[in-house]
């Protein structure tokens, strides 16, 4: 028996070899390979955490698999995520692997570029804030404003610890009682300054209680 398994045995080794490279070349055969450029996703990110920023927007995936299929091949049938359960406040490095890409079926992740992304995390809170009324002019003559008052008198506004704690009120958008002679309610729009924050109301309605002046 043992004779039989050595005898020849150059001539196996060789056919094995043989064997392995035709497969080889055979599903090589009709291979093609393409390059696409897919936005980065963050997932699982932890509750009362939001990313401030990060460096990478998009990943470039080369991929690899049978010709008819790349050939067919969308961005939208990659993802590219990184899962952000364990983050923590600050800012750290995150590596792109091919575990963090879903592809369809036989195809192959050759190369990923960059493969890694800066991302910071800062603590998201919610805060009452004032909303006060900018006005201009005058109303017309032998008139006066007896008040102002702006309904609702706050907002609740969402965002950034970081943004937040330097917001102590907001304002309207200038309101023109230039020539007025009567009371008045006019809706006006929230100006956020270009902060990033999200409000749970973007406008607010201001009454100008217009009187006559007593001679």
């Amino acid at each position: 028996m043992k004779k039989l398994v050595f005898e020849n045995f150059g001539l196996k080794i060789s056919a094995v070899l043989f064997s392995i490279l035709l497969w080889f070349f055979v599903t090589s055969r009709g291979q093609s390979e393409i390059s696409l450029e897919i936005p980065l996703e963050f997932t699982k990110i932890a509750t009362g955490f939001g990313i401030v920023n990060s460096t990478v927007k998009t990943v470039d995936v080369s991929i690899r698999g049978q010709e008819r299929l790349i050939k067919n091949l969308k961005p939208s049938d990659v993802r590219v995520s990184i899962d952000l359960s364990k983050a923590k406040k600050g800012e750290f490095t995150y590596y792109i692997n091919k575990d963090d890409i879903k592809l369809p079926y036989a195809m192959t992740v050759t190369n990923i570029s960059p493969s890694s992304v800066k991302v910071k995390l800062d603590e998201t809170v919610t805060k009452k804030i004032t909303v006060t009324p900018l006005i201009s002019g005058a109303p017309g003559e032998g008139f006066s404003v007896k008040s102002i008052t702006v309904e609702p008198g706050f907002v609740l506004i969402h965002g950034f610890k970081s943004d937040i704690r330097r917001i102590s009120e907001l304002r309207t958008e200038m309101i023109d009682i230039t020539g007025l002679t009567k009371t008045t309610v006019q809706e006006a729009d929230i100006d956020t300054g270009g902060a990033n924050i999200k409000l749970d109301a973007s406008t607010v309605k201001v009454k100008i209680d217009i009187i006559r002046r007593r001679r």
